[in-house]
């Protein structure tokens, strides 16, 4: 199962959305497309076909000339549309993943504090053992072995 932005825990999406921001997702996705591209070469060939014996647009299409300028017009501003609701979803990600950071930063400082106060707490007990190893060895030999002063832990 292949994962998109739409799945990301940071991304609104589905219900979430506003009717504009889900009708631009369906156009980035249906214009941006080779379907698209393939459709839109078929309408074209099928409208030149129906046109070249004397259909009601005759050569030089001055009706699929109009239809066309038309199309593109509002292809540049869909097309605005749709790169805003990709910087949209681009910003949606980019503050989750700041956030993500963040969390995972204040982790590591915690983690790293009780990593030195169990490095210290290591370093009290390794003492505390060579303290004791070397009473057993000064017992074992018959000297008492000298008091050392208590650490504080």
């Amino acid at each position: 199962m292949k994962a998109g932005w739409h799945d990301h825990p940071g991304v609104r999406a589905g219900h979430q959305l506003t009717y504009g921001e889900r009708a631009a997702d369906r156009l980035r996705n249906g214009m941006g497309s080779w379907a698209f591209v393939f459709a839109a070469l078929a309408f074209l060939a099928v409208w030149m076909g129906y046109n070249r014996g004397g259909g009601f647009d005759r050569y030089p299409f001055i009706l699929l000339n109009l239809v066309l300028s038309c199309l593109a017009a509002l292809q540049g501003a869909i097309l605005l549309i749709a790169a805003k609701r990709s910087d949209q979803i681009a910003s949606e990600l980019a503050r989750h993943d700041y956030h993500a950071d963040v969390k995972a930063e204040k982790l590591v400082e915690k983690l790293t504090a009780q990593f030195e106060h169990m490095a210290g707490q290591h370093e009290a007990l390794h003492r505390q053992v060579a303290e004791l190893t070397a009473a057993l060895h000064a017992a074992s030999a018959g000297h008492p072995a000298p008091r050392q002063a208590q650490t504080p832990e």
